[in-house]
């Protein structure tokens, strides 16, 4: 590993592009297997709320047809 902090900087964000990156492709993946939010949000450690405000704009955008509340209900 360099030693130039500047080397060190550009990789965390290199890695956090590339985590940002497979989590969309995830959660597209999943949401297209026809997981909840709450199931999606459980596997990534955060709430329903953010994993939604995070990718449903862009899921919509992709043509992914998204579960609505009521349809979480068992």
């Amino acid at each position: 590993m360099s030693r130039d902090p500047a080397d060190a900087l550009a990789a965390v964000a290199a890695l956090r592009r590339l985590a940002d990156q497979v989590e969309d492709a995830a959660v597209e993946q999943a949401m297209r297997a026809g997981w909840s939010w709450p199931e999606v949000a459980e596997a990534l450690g955060v709430t329903r709320q953010a994993v939604h405000k995070k990718h449903a704009k862009r899921l919509i955008a992709a043509g992914v047809k998204l579960r609505r509340r009521e349809d979480d209900r068992v």
